[in-house]
């Protein structure tokens, strides 16, 4: 492609984005709107994902864990402590993240299969921790009252806040994926013993992404308990972190904006198959494999491939 091609290209990507970035909440209202809030929550814990997943290669099935950190964090600072959201909320994130780095160093020295189910028992311990843990989290029954963030007071509000949020936590990433760090993920997800005999800090690095991911998991509750006022084990149970990678994997598990893409589409995926009724989870399903198999980078990588020239 040549230079002008290029110069001619990037503004209309640019335009094509911020009309996908402002069409949304003035064409939707009511449930809608609320599904789009909730894409845009979740999108930030699947960013996470991009790191650990995507690019370290790391196999995580309790990222829901960490967002459950961050929601019951917020919730229970608020309304226990009588802190405000803004003060509570990098205290959530925080806490996430030292979870993270504190049962990362024993787990991340495990691989493939044994990695993914030490993950699954550290999200279902989160969730039985919830629910017994009666006094601080309210147990079953969940913890109400969590006050929301002070200014927004309507779904299409906080729709530009999480837009605002989504978008920075982008930028962050786009950034990272540009840097040493990212580079060192995408090494060690390769080949590790190649990224270590080039001095690769291999653990190091699979730490780190893990802790990144866990941060924006926390930072995906603490937006959640806010707007949702409400937050129950249930809601961070590992069928919400199976979820969560079917959103990665279904836009792209290394492409950031496929992130993005494959959380909106997740999220809307029960309004669109309402139609086949209880049949639901096995068409569901079955899409998803088709994706699995069709198009093994997700959406955004096929997307990639169809505007690749042929060449004959």
């Amino acid at each position: 492609m040549s230079r002008l091609a290029t110069g001619r290209t990037a503004p209309a990507v640019a335009a094509a984005v911020l009309l996908l970035g402002v069409l949304p909440p003035l064409l939707l209202s009511g449930y809608a709107l609320r599904l789009l809030d909730l894409a845009l929550i979740a999108a930030v814990a699947v960013v996470g994902l991009v790191f650990a997943f995507g690019y370290a290669g790391l196999v995580h099935l309790g990222q829901a864990g960490f967002v459950g950190i961050g929601a019951y964090g917020v919730a229970v600072l608020t309304t226990r402590a009588q802190w405000p959201v803004w003060t509570a909320a990098p205290v959530a994130m925080l806490l996430a993240g030292g979870v993270a780095l504190l049962i990362g160093a024993p787990l991340l020295r495990l691989r493939g299969h044994y990695l993914a189910l030490a993950t699954v028992g550290f999200n279902e311990t989160l969730v039985v921790i919830a629910k017994n843990w009666t006094a601080l989290t309210g147990g079953d029954d969940g913890l109400g009252g969590v006050p929301g963030i002070g200014g927004i007071g309507s779904d299409r509000a906080f729709y530009w806040f999480a837009a605002a949020v989504l978008l920075g936590v982008l930028l962050l990433g786009a950034a990272l994926r540009g840097s040493r760090f990212g580079r060192a993920m995408i090494a060690v997800r390769d080949d590790e013993l190649a990224a270590a005999a080039a001095g690769v800090p291999v653990f190091r690095v699979r730490l780190l992404a893990f802790v990144l991911a866990a941060v924006l998991g926390g930072l995906s509750g603490a937006l959640y308990a806010p707007y949702a006022s409400f937050v129950v084990p249930g809601d961070f149970d590992v069928v919400h972190s199976i979820t969560l990678l079917v959103m990665l994997i279904v836009g792209g598990e290394a492409s950031l904006p496929g992130a993005v893409a494959g959380a909106v589409i997740v999220s809307f995926a029960p309004e669109w198959l309402r139609f086949v009724g209880a049949a639901y989870l096995s068409v569901f399903g079955v899409l998803v494999l088709l994706v699995l198999v069709l198009m093994p980078q997700g959406l955004v990588g096929a997307l990639a491939r169809l505007r690749r020239p042929r060449h004959v």
